[in-house]
């Protein structure tokens, strides 16, 4: 069977076939960011393994170290405290009326007797001139009464001779002796009235002195607090003019807290600064602590005074003073600071598998003798041979003692007890137990410490 033929068919044509994108490119810095990433990753993972396969980490790694210098210490009681003059004078007027004229001026030297002001004299000099006049009168009148005495006695002891005679009568005789003895009893009474007037003259006198003001010291004046012109009222109290004072000698008044006050001895050493001082020292020894304190906002603050000398005048009235009362203090001595106290007696212990090696380490060799210590006893406590016993500090107090741990050679720590000797808030002083240069544990090593420099390692063998 003939099928009938189709006709041909164009062929279909092919679907183009789909070219997949091409990547963009990555710009050089993202290549090079990848590169030092994956790079800090590889080294953090060594950094944390590398320890447990080939090595262990340095158990000094884990603290900050300081080394044990030679230096001076001082215990002492901080106080903040003013400048006065030691000696010093508040001169004022003694009269009242109008300062008429004031010599001086602040910063004046002066001596003993300089005149420094006047007051206006008008008054006192009219009282004076009165009582002088008054005193002439009454002398006068003295002369008179002495004539009258004179008379008086004439009289009588005519009468006197005459009644010998029976040429009077007595009552004639009574009468002459007491007119003689009223004339010596007005001359008495005379006499008494000059006398108290003198005395008002030598007052009135006084006080017209007092109108001139003499520097009753050689010093300085440091203040004026009155005015030329002002009148003063001197009936009440004493107006104060001006201030002299020595100022080649200063005290220096402090307030001590009622903490620090019980440490305070009389004598010790006591030193200051001033603000504009430079740092220079001025020295001196506690003369006085005042029993009776003063209350500021509640808190008990105790005045003590020490005197020092001020030969160039540097020291000022009021200057602010940082004063520094020395309770102990040593030089030339091993010191370390008190962080490393606190982290020998708090500092996590060393491990188990260091111990045994430290104690290996110190152990003295088979038939060796001890190695003796910077304080010259040897490991085992015993004072060595020759070497100088240290007793009780001084006054009787025992000595005190701390742990610390010091960095051994072989990257392991030993913990060791020393005596202490001067301490304060910063720094000990070492007696024994450590020598010049040995480093001890004074902190532990942050987070960032750690992570700014590379661990120390110490390779397993």
């Amino acid at each position: 069977m003939n099928r009938t033929a189709e006709p041909d068919r164009p062929p279909e044509p092919t679907p183009p076939r789909a070219v997949p994108p091409t990547p963009p490119r990555r710009p050089p810095w993202r290549r090079a960011a990848l590169l030092l990433a994956a790079t800090a990753l590889a080294g953090g993972i060594v950094w944390l393994v590398w320890p447990k396969l080939v090595g262990k980490n340095d158990e000094q790694s884990k603290y900050q170290f300081v080394a044990v210098q030679r230096g001076d210490i001082e215990d002492v009681v901080t106080a903040t405290g003013t400048l006065q003059p030691r000696d010093y004078v508040d001169v004022g007027a003694q009269v009242s009326g109008q300062l008429r004229k004031i010599h001086v001026e602040v910063g004046s030297e002066v001596k003993e007797g300089d005149l420094l002001a006047e007051i206006d004299p008008t008054v006192y000099l009219a009282r004076v001139d009165a009582s002088r006049a008054q005193l002439r009168n009454l002398r006068a009148q003295l002369k008179e009464r002495e004539a009258q005495v004179a008379l008086a006695g004439i009289q009588f002891r005519r009468q006197t001779a005459l009644m010998a005679e029976d040429a009077t009568t007595r009552e004639t005789l009574q009468t002459a002796e007491t007119s003689l003895k009223s004339a010596q009893a007005q001359f008495e009474a005379l006499r008494a009235q000059i006398e108290q007037i003198e005395s008002t003259l030598r007052a009135d006198e006084a006080n017209l002195q007092y109108a001139r003001i003499l520097s009753p010291m050689t010093g300085t004046v440091v203040s004026i607090t009155a005015r030329q012109g002002q009148t003063l009222n001197a009936n009440q109290q004493a107006p104060v003019i001006l201030r002299v004072a020595d100022l080649s000698t200063m005290t220096v008044q402090t307030q001590v807290s009622e903490a620090d006050v019980s440490r305070l001895k009389l004598g010790m050493d006591a030193y200051f600064t001033t603000l504009g001082g430079q740092g220079q020292r001025w020295y001196g020894k506690l003369e006085k602590v005042e029993p009776t304190p003063t209350v500021t906002n509640n808190v008990v603050l105790y005045n003590a005074l020490f005197d020092v000398p001020n030969p160039d005048g540097k020291l000022m009235t009021q200057m602010t003073a940082q004063v520094f009362f020395v309770v102990a203090q040593a030089k030339d001595v091993l010191l370390m600071p008190m962080a490393a106290l606190s982290q020998g007696a708090r500092a996590a212990r060393s491990p188990a598998a260091a111990r045994p090696a430290a104690q290996a380490a110190s152990a003295p060799a088979p038939g060796s003798a001890p190695a003796p210590r910077a304080d010259g006893t040897a490991n085992g406590g015993a004072p060595q041979a020759g070497a100088p016993e240290r007793g009780p500090r001084a006054g009787g107090r025992p000595p005190r003692h701390g742990t610390v741990k010091v960095a051994r050679d072989d990257g392991a720590l030993e913990e060791r007890t020393v005596e202490l000797g001067v301490t304060n808030r910063v720094q000990a002083e070492i007696r024994s137990g450590l020598a010049e240069g040995e480093r001890v544990v004074s902190g532990l090593v942050t987070a960032g410490a750690a992570a700014a420099g590379a661990p120390r390692m110490t390779p397993r063998l």
